[in-house]
């Protein structure tokens, strides 16, 4: 997100919370400190886990100015996103809660968004001149994170039934032979997006882990239906084990 609108045009400066994630962040556009990252920002990312996206938002928001935007881009419940959005009422700072709908390292700029809540509409000001499209609803914090959920369902579950066909199929020596059937039923870029969901699970497994548990919870809370996700939680549990450093 960074590279991509600092590439459109934008100023960006960059913070991060844990000293070897910022060393991704090139030195010039790199901050010491939140207050110096902060200091004038129009518009404010939140970039980090769902699990600390309220404590990222205390630590920010008594550093913006008045008319500066608060982002939260975080896959997170809707409870998180009115936390969020509290934090801001409290300091006086319009608060987007923002869904990411694909992937930014295959859209860049481009990657679609969906945008809630009192500071929706500012946001989509500031980003659409350099390529973003933002769609906005006219609900509060909270509506952006839980369509974002449901479409979770969907994406998340495909992936998990995609790796679970392919596993099968590994152990009946036919792997390769339901690669080819899967691709031919994603289109032209079959292959491609039949490699992008198992690479994408495996290397994002514990943060997806938390985006489908957060997923279910929402369908549960409903009274909905829930056999696929409760089905694919179980996927991710064992992604996210194998992920993790003995």
């Amino acid at each position: 997100m960074r590279r991509a609108l600092g590439a459109a045009g934008a100023a960006v400066r960059g913070y991060d919370f844990s000293a070897t994630a910022g060393d991704r962040i090139p030195a010039s556009e790199r901050m010491d400190t939140l207050s110096d990252a902060l200091d004038g920002a129009d518009l404010v990312l939140s970039l980090v886990w769902a699990r600390t996206a309220a404590e990222a938002a205390e630590a920010a928001m008594p550093l913006l100015a008045r008319d500066a935007v608060y982002a939260d881009l975080n896959t997170a419940a809707r409870g998180v996103k009115e936390r969020v959005a509290a934090i801001g009422d409290a300091h006086g700072i319009a608060v987007a809660d923002v869904a990411v709908l694909a992937p930014v390292a295959r859209a860049a700029e481009r990657t679609p968004l969906l945008a809630s809540g009192p500071g929706a509409e500012r946001f989509a000001d500031a980003v659409r001149p350099f390529g973003v499209p933002v769609e906005t609803l006219p609900g509060p914090a909270g509506d952006a994170a839980e369509r974002k959920l449901l479409r979770s369902v969907f994406m998340k579950g495909m992936a998990a039934v995609v790796i679970e066909a392919l596993e099968a199929a590994r152990a009946a020596g036919a792997e390769e032979w339901l690669h080819a059937q899967m691709a031919a039923e994603f289109g032209p870029d079959g292959a491609a997006t039949v490699d992008h969901l198992v690479q994408g699970t495996h290397r994002h497994a514990v943060r997806r882990e938390r985006e489908v548990r957060d997923a279910l919870a929402a369908l549960d809370a409903d009274g909905r239906h829930a056999d696929m996700t409760r089905a694919a939680v179980a996927w991710y549990e064992r992604l996210a084990a194998a992920s993790r450093p003995a």
